[in-house]
């Protein structure tokens, strides 16, 4: 890395800050990359209050390195925190640091993690004065409002800035119809797509329920053609009666009262079970 200009300014964070470079660049060795940054930062005291204007790009810089050694560690969801534990307010974040935390999130796609940061940041009237301001401007309509869907807000911000001349905002007003009509058609196209598998079910069960009615059919006849030749066996009769020999005598008592409805109650089970399975002309008489 270049040696370090800056004075004055704590050596010890100058140090610290071409250590955290080297150690993501040469020796991709994010976490102990953080760890200095985390370092250069605390050495510089809380805020960014009145002091050289070295120090302010010093503890900048470490916050941009400590972005990108987090960002390659897969912990961007930790960066915005991270950052805000050393400026604490978002209106205190420095430009470049602000637009690399909108464009991490946007690539990430979770642009609304900084929905009320960068609004707060462009909201506050010192930072209005910034030459960055037009540019993080674009960027957080671009990566952030535009992407969730915010077209009433992104007109309101482009029709209240100052910065932008009559050609600009008509350019930017432009980017943004055109933008609600992209969103538009997506919603349309998702909401086509999700009644689509509906219709699709509802065939499929069609089909089954078709499949199954058939199936019901063909077993329907097989049951009468097995009934219509089930009397011609000569053991029936033995069967039958082992049968509701084994109910009366094994699963109930024949001598207990209570037995007797029960009883009854099987014998008309039984009679109308014959008379369902067996047909008038082959049915065989059955006696008490």
């Amino acid at each position: 890395s270049e040696p370090l200009a800056w004075a004055p300014v704590s050596a010890q964070a100058a140090s610290l800050l071409e250590e955290a470079a080297d150690l993501l660049v040469l020796h991709r060795d994010f976490a102990a990359a953080v760890e200095r940054c985390e370092a250069g930062c605390d050495s510089l005291g809380p805020g960014t209050g009145p002091g050289p204007e070295s120090s302010a790009e010093v503890k900048c810089s470490l916050c941009v390195v400590g972005i990108q050694a987090l960002a390659e560690m897969n912990r961007w969801r930790e960066v915005l925190s991270w950052v805000l534990q050393y400026y604490h307010v978002p209106e205190h974040l420095p430009p470049k640091v602000l637009e690399l935390c909108i464009l991490l999130y946007s690539k990430v796609r979770e642009p609304q993690v900084m929905l009320e940061v960068g609004s707060s940041w462009l909201r506050d009237q010192s930072n209005k004065s910034l030459p960055e301001y037009s540019s993080l401007l674009e960027l957080y309509l671009l990566h952030v409002l535009l992407p969730l869907g915010r077209f009433e807000g992104a007109e309101e911000l482009v029709r209240n800035c100052d910065v932008f001349d009559s050609e600009q905002q008509l350019a930017f007003l432009g980017t943004i119809c055109e933008s609600r009509c992209q969103w538009t058609q997506q919603e349309e196209m998702r909401s086509a797509a999700e009644e689509q598998p509906d219709a699709t079910t509802e065939t499929v069960l069609g089909v089954l329920s078709q499949k199954l009615l058939t199936m019901l059919t063909l077993l329907r006849r097989a049951l009468r053609s097995m009934s219509s030749h089930f009397y011609l066996l000569p053991y029936k009769k033995m069967l039958l009666a082992t049968f509701l020999l084994y109910l009366v005598v094994v699963r109930l008592d024949p001598a207990s009262p209570t037995s007797l409805p029960f009883i009854y109650k099987l014998v008309q089970l039984f009679r109308q079970a014959w008379a369902a399975v067996f047909s008038p002309i082959h049915r065989p008489p059955i006696q008490d």
